[in-house]
């Protein structure tokens, strides 16, 4: 059968939540409570009927999760390439079937078979490093990011967190304009899926990627990273820390990679041209020791 998913079942919470029973114990006490977890179910993406990869994901926003995939995967090059057919619900989870030209469907076939594994030789092995690590062009795109507008973005992006109020265990990737408006948020029991459901409903909605920033509830690894650099965005902040290879990425990528960030600091790792300095006044900026100070959510 299929269905459009807008909403969980649960008529009570947040789309992607679901209510389970649950005994809390507290103080010797022991109360039976309905408890509002997160769904998290299979995601197949089906491309021109061959299927391609299946994602652990939170089943909400998943037009604009096929959408931002597609984007950020490289497996199309614009939002206009990629057609939707259906999005079903079956016994072992969702299917979403998608429709992309011939020649995209033909390069989809060789990055399968690179990624499949053959054993015997060395260059093999190094195809599948090449195949593994896709480092995109730099980003052509140059914004100018206040600290003041880092933390309005991070503070609206907590009060947007529905699913994560509810739940505790997911995270979220947001949109802010470059006064520091949070422009869309996306939720998702995986930190990738998160920021795909953004990009995707970004495209949705007309948000280019020059107008504003990134704000990310998780750590800044080489796929958030590379995510972001594929579809254009420039300046990407995330709560946690990033990862060797995600700086790498983002110095050879043009991409402002922020990590640790709070509203009384932040950490620059590369390209800190576009995140302006405190005005006279402010407070303190970023230094090593917010680092341990992190109270962030899991990565």
């Amino acid at each position: 059968m299929s269905r459009a998913f807008t909403h969980s079942g649960n008529p009570a919470g947040a789309a992607g939540s679901v209510l389970r029973p649950v005994e809390r114990w507290r103080h010797g006490d022991r109360r039976l409570l309905d408890d509002h977890v997160a769904e998290e179910v299979p995601v197949a993406f089906v491309y021109n009927d061959e299927p391609f990869a299946v994602m652990m994901a939170t089943p909400a926003d998943l037009a604009d999760f096929a959408t931002g995939f597609a984007l950020s995967e490289g497996i199309v090059g614009n939002a206009d390439e990629l057609g939707i057919e259906r999005i079903e619900e079956l016994i072992e989870g969702i299917e979403i079937r998608l429709r992309i030209p011939a020649a995209r469907a033909e390069a989809l076939a060789l990055r399968r078979r690179s990624m499949s594994g053959r054993s015997g030789c060395g260059v093999c092995g190094s195809e599948l490093l090449e195949a593994a690590l896709r480092y995109p062009p730099p980003v052509a795109t140059d914004v100018r990011v206040s600290t003041p507008a880092l933390r309005r973005a991070l503070h609206e992006l907590r009060a947007a967190q529905a699913v994560n109020a509810l739940t505790g265990a997911v995270h979220a990737a947001g949109w802010a304009s470059l006064d520091g408006a949070l422009q869309l948020a996306r939720e998702d029991v995986g930190r990738h899926n998160a920021l795909d459901k953004l990009i995707g409903a970004m495209h949705a909605t007309g948000h280019s990627a020059a107008g504003g920033f990134l704000v990310v509830t998780s750590r800044a690894s080489y796929e958030m990273a590379m995510k972001a650099a594929s579809v254009g965005i420039a300046f990407m902040a995330a709560i946690s820390a990033p990862t060797a290879l995600a700086i790498s990425l983002a110095e050879r990528a043009n991409l402002t990679l922020v990590g640790f960030a709070r509203e009384d600091g932040q950490a620059v790792y590369t390209h800190g041209h576009r995140l302006l300095p405190e005005p006279a006044g402010g407070s303190a900026g970023a230094s090593s020791s917010a680092k341990r100070t992190d109270g962030s959510a899991p990565a």
